[in-house]
């Protein structure tokens, strides 16, 4: 693998970079405050090409590769969690299960508005009472005619309010059978399809976190992704890539956290000298610059698999749980760095903080990474 990066990349990298801190940055804290979710700023980043960035240019995408999505996550992900949380979802999870699961002419509908920014994708797997054990879901669509019909609760879902486009994972089999469930597309406005209670969180407060509930929600057959009873096999695929940009997501957090530790630590002096000085910070220092290179060469490896089309079960697992335990330590320490001044909203690593937690429990928590990991070395 070359570990070169590539001029593309850098070139992506730096109009991710310069986005964030001139679009986003000046409203961090005001977002993260209301808990305001900016949607005409995912206008804004479609129209860069960065709400597509996987989507091949026939479909009105950028057309480019996981390494370029990993540092346009990243770049987000130093200002604003939150943010690089929402275009992550929307690319990783709704925007790829389309595209990798789609027929033509569900490309051909769907792809081109998610891509540009005029959709916002949201993707429904996660209820109420089953987060892993997904198997047991009391979402149901059940077949009528040329139609299905959709009943239940979708929780825990990033633009379950604000999503223009859905996709959801159905149980359509007996709970906890082999092959017992379907995925299907919805759009906003379908008769049935409506926003449930938005999530008051601890961090990630300006990525929306909402309910989707399906009441008699009918939609046709041809909103169908793939057969039926292979709504499960799909999620395991699409989480597989999703895991890559939570690794990124939490490795931009990470080092949102340490450079800002980094400057910091240079600067606060005590005793007539910085405290850079003092073992006590620069070995917390050293911890985290070496951490966060750890995590980013396990992203980058899973960025030449996927590149090579090749399997990335067990890499995206070690990714994601590696990278996401990192960007929680990264912050405590960068917190326990700033001191008195760390636990104030006056400072950034707070937030940082706050944000980085999330990265351990979404897409699979870190125990499930444990145990997707385990089951690949065992094999």
């Amino acid at each position: 693998m070359d570990f070169r990066q590539q001029e593309l990349t850098e070139q992506v990298a730096a109009t991710a970079r310069d986005f964030a801190r001139q679009q986003i940055k000046p409203y961090v804290m005001d977002w993260d405050e209301s808990q305001e979710f900016p949607l005409q700023l995912f206008r804004d980043l479609g129209r860069l090409g960065l709400m597509g960035v996987l989507v091949p240019e026939q479909y009105g995408g950028a057309g480019l590769s996981y390494f370029e999505y990993n540092v346009v996550i990243q770049e987000i992900a130093k200002v604003c969690g939150s943010i690089g949380l929402s275009v992550a979802a929307h690319n990783s999870l709704c925007t790829n299960h389309i595209l990798t699961f789609g027929n033509e002419t569900q490309k051909q509908r769907w792809l081109p508005k998610l891509a540009t920014g005029e959709s916002l994708g949201a993707w429904g797997l996660t209820e109420p009472n089953t987060g892993s054990d997904a198997g047991n879901m009391k979402t149901t669509a059940v077949k009528e005619g040329g139609e299905w019909i959709l009943n239940g609760t979708k929780s825990w879902i990033t633009h379950g309010k604000s999503g223009d486009i859905a996709v959801v994972v159905c149980r359509t089999g007996e709970p906890r059978s082999s092959g017992n469930s379907t995925a299907f597309v919805v759009e906003r406005g379908t008769k049935g399809f409506l926003a449930g209670k938005k999530e008051n969180k601890l961090g990630m407060r300006a990525s929306e976190t909402a309910e989707m509930i399906f009441d008699n929600c009918r939609i046709p057959d041809e909103n169908r992704l793939g057969e039926v009873g292979d709504g499960f096999r799909q999620a395991l695929k699409i989480l597989d890539g999703g895991r890559i940009s939570i690794a990124a997501l939490s490795v931009g957090i990470a080092k949102g956290a340490y450079e800002a530790a980094l400057q910091y630590a240079q600067e606060r002096h005590q005793f007539d000298q910085p405290i850079s000085n003092f073992q006590g910070v620069s070995f917390k220092l050293a911890d985290m610059a070496t951490e966060i290179a750890a995590a980013e060469l396990l992203i980058w490896q899973c960025c030449d698999l996927k590149t090579r089309g090749e399997k990335v079960t067990k890499q995206g697992a070690m990714a994601k749980y590696y990278a996401s335990e990192i960007a929680v330590k990264t912050a405590n320490d960068a917190v326990q760095i700033f001191g008195g001044y760390g636990y104030t909203k006056d400072f950034p690593v707070e937030k940082y903080y706050r944000d980085a937690k999330l990265c351990t429990i979404g897409e699979g928590t870190s125990e499930i990474q444990k145990i997707v990991i385990a089951r690949e070395v065992l094999q």
